[in-house]
């Protein structure tokens, strides 16, 4: 459902993503892992539109996200690193906005916007003004949001920032029920055993290329650590030669 083809973003000199290739299938959760600076967000900034690559290609749904941008992202749903809320707005309101942007009529909507407001324990406070609502509220806020229209593809840079720990727990077994409805769901986060703990697989990416991908036990195996914790195999795998 995603399929990343020799992908390659360069800002002057500087190559963001170098010939990145990678696929996701339907009903997976892969972990799209890396340090800071590694390329991760530029490249989930193509992929949601929002950037074009040097070169290359990145198809969701068999559709080329440059040459039929709307189209793409009328079947994908986007969870930012930074998400930005109209906060004058109520959370009714902003879910009704963001319907209408992808031109779905609330009727189909609101029983999906209801069901997660409720999940996520925002139901009584669906009619409040969003700058009153605490940050993790507006972050879950922003998951409902992008799920309202009911997308196939769900792409999520750094899900669980200001979430408690009954939230982060809430986030993981949605994300995992998305999968059993054979959503495809791109994932990149530094909560190391957030990965562990919901990926089928992962890619680590440093400096603009993927340098080891597969489920987290095949990882650690070719890493040679088999009994560690993933962050140990990706702190050899992207720091190896840096002091830790």
């Amino acid at each position: 459902m995603i399929e990343i083809r020799d992908l390659t973003k360069k800002y002057g000199a500087f190559t963001a993503v170098d010939r990145l290739s990678l696929s996701v299938s339907p009903g997976e959760i892969f972990g799209f892992l890396g340090p800071n600076g590694a390329g991760k967000t530029t490249t989930i900034r193509i992929l949601a539109g929002l950037s074009l690559p040097t070169s290359g290609q990145a198809l969701i749904g068999g559709i080329d996200v440059v040459r039929e941008a709307v189209r793409a992202k009328q079947i994908t749903g986007y969870i930012p690193d930074r998400p930005y809320l109209y906060e004058k707005l109520t959370g009714r309101e902003l879910l009704h906005f963001v319907a209408d942007l992808y031109a779905k009529p609330w009727s189909e909507c609101e029983p999906r916007a209801v069901e997660m407001l409720r999940y996520f324990g925002l139901a009584d406070w669906t009619d409040a003004r969003i700058e009153n609502l605490s940050h993790g509220m507006k972050q879950k806020l922003v998951i409902i949001a992008a799920l309202v229209h009911d997308p196939s593809v769900l792409i999520i840079d750094e899900p669980m920032v200001g979430l408690d720990a009954l939230a982060q727990r809430q986030v993981k077994r949605l994300l995992r029920r998305l999968a059993d409805e054979k959503k495809t769901i791109l994932l990149t986060t530094h909560t190391l055993s957030v990965a562990e703990a919901v990926c089928d697989r992962i890619a680590i990416l440093n400096r603009g290329k993927v340098v080891a991908t597969g489920p987290t036990s095949q990882l650690k195996a070719e890493a040679g650590q088999p009994g560690s914790p993933l962050e140990d195999v990706f702190l050899q795998l992207t720091y190896e030669s840096t002091p830790v």
